[in-house]
């Protein structure tokens, strides 16, 4: 992706720019619109109701949309872990309590952001590390909002 910088990792865990979320023409992935019942399966719910393409589903805005590779367990109470990849929106605004990929200082971090009495943080989600306070002599960048995780079992 030539218009972001590479910027150094920041703190513990490293995010890897995987490149831009391209939605390819598919067919998708057979979809059963029942719930899935974590309990006994009903067999009368054993029919294909239509197809899920994961580009449409997790993608608002391909040409605005990249993913990215974690590294590092800042976030893990927010459901985002080591290994996990994710698809951020640079269409979205940046706001109050929305998953960002920032650049701090040329380093990159993803993290919650906080704005509250005019000033910026970025917040982790696990008790071990601290929230970041970014003051007016650092220069953030968003890159963009994250909008989904992608991760294998």
């Amino acid at each position: 992706m030539s218009n972001l910088p590479n910027p150094r990792p920041l703190g513990q865990g490293r995010l890897e720019v995987l490149g831009r979320a391209v939605s390819e023409p598919s067919h998708g992935t057979p979809l059963y619109l029942d719930r899935i019942s974590a309990g006994f399966p009903s067999p009368a719910d054993d029919y294909i109701e239509t197809a899920l393409d994961l580009n449409t589903y997790l993608i608002r805005n391909p040409a605005a949309t990249f993913m990215v590779k974690v590294s590092g367990d800042s976030m893990t109470g927010a459901s985002i872990n080591d290994g996990d990849v994710l698809v951020v929106d640079r269409s979205e605004q940046p706001a109050h309590g929305k998953i960002v990929v920032a650049v701090l200082d040329g380093e990159l971090t993803v993290k919650r952001l906080v704005m509250k009495d005019g000033r910026t943080m970025l917040a982790p989600e696990n008790p071990c590390y601290k929230p970041i306070a970014v003051t007016e002599e650092q220069e953030l960048h968003v890159w963009g909002v994250v909008s989904g995780v992608v991760r294998k079992l």
